[in-house]
């Protein structure tokens, strides 16, 4: 569980810094590239979200 909540925060962080990318960008290609990244890494970060919202807690 560690290692996708490791792998959760990796992306949430690269997506911010793409969208600061895309937004300083002063070509038009490279802003579209890197925002569309940004949303890209956003919902894979959803979808570790979900995975790790479904899985049992780990007791020990």
């Amino acid at each position: 569980m560690q290692d996708l909540k490791a792998k959760l925060e990796k992306l949430r962080i690269e997506a911010e810094d793409c969208e600061l990318i895309g937004r300083l960008a002063t070509d038009i290609h490279k802003r579209e590239l890197f925002l569309r990244l940004a949303v890209d890494l956003r919902g894979m970060a959803r979808d570790i979200e979900a995975v790790i919202a479904t899985r049992p807690p780990i007791t020990k």
